[in-house]
């Protein structure tokens, strides 16, 4: 009886790993993208962060980072017939004044500012009502044919917010925001929030990073690097002479902007 099972068993091989092979890009059962299916960068990839002034989609990079609600799905397309992939800037843990769904925000979830003109701070433990409004945005990201979100503000607990914010409370919320992403087959970025990389590495696919040089902070996103995951990283005062070295010994796809985050860019060479 053994014997013949194991024959069967034997026959039955090729035909199942032919379906091992062919089925790779079905739905999971629980009706996410595949984990495959989604853009998955690598470090050391060049980019361009443009998030003011108009478009420029002629700079010689295969990453492109630009404002979700400012641009239409055709500058996506475009960006996409030259060859990049295109992050969707939003913010998701700030609320803007200049948004066109600002008025769905209650008063409720709006703390202090952030420091930004016409931004305040979101009340991130609120995931009742902040969920729809980020899928929107989500959505808003996925139908315009981005490949990948960066969500902004991911570190309001180490800032005077308004709100009583812990860690705890910060680690659910970015966790949200990254299962929208994935939700809709989209990467996602883990934007700054060093302090909880270690927590939250697997959760995100890459991240970017704003002046870790500048604050001798580069070395705690390595962990995204070990686990072949690119760090999209600018600094803004200091010269490249400064940080470059370091970010090429690091891994890191690091550049320099200015605070206006326009077209300029001076590259890592």
């Amino acid at each position: 009886m053994r014997r013949g099972r194991v024959r069967l068993l034997l026959l039955l091989l090729p035909l199942l790993l032919l379906a091992g092979c062919t089925g790779g890009g079905d739905p999971a059962p629980d009706g996410r993208e595949p984990e495959s299916s989604r853009w998955q960068p690598e470090p050391g990839l060049a980019w361009q962060w443009q998030l003011s002034g108009k478009l420029d989609p002629s700079v010689d990079v295969p990453v492109y980072d630009i404002d979700g609600f400012d641009h239409p799905a055709s500058a996506v397309a475009d960006l996409h017939r030259r060859g990049r992939k295109v992050i969707c800037y939003l913010s998701t843990g700030a609320w803007e004044e200049f948004r066109p769904d600002a008025g769905e925000f209650p008063e409720s979830v709006l703390g202090r500012s952030n420091g930004w003109k016409g931004e305040r701070w979101l009340d991130i433990r609120r995931t009742d009502l902040l969920e729809p409004l980020m899928g929107r945005r989500m959505d808003l990201c996925r139908d315009k044919g981005f490949d990948a979100v960066e969500p902004d503000n991911m570190d309001g607990y180490r800032n005077r917010t308004g709100f009583p914010l812990t860690a705890a409370h910060q680690l659910r919320y970015n966790r949200l925001i990254a299962r929208l992403a994935h939700d809709r087959g989209l990467a996602v970025g883990l934007k700054n929030d060093l302090g909880q990389i270690p927590e939250l590495v697997r959760d995100f696919d890459f991240a970017v990073n704003e002046q870790c040089a500048q604050y001798d902070e580069c070395a705690k996103l390595t962990p995204f690097v070990r686990a072949g995951k690119a760090v999209f990283h600018v600094e803004y005062e200091l010269p490249t002479n400064r940080f470059c070295a370091e970010s090429r010994r690091l891994k890191l796809s690091s550049m320099l902007k200015k605070y206006d985050l326009g077209v300029w860019r001076e590259p890592c060479a």
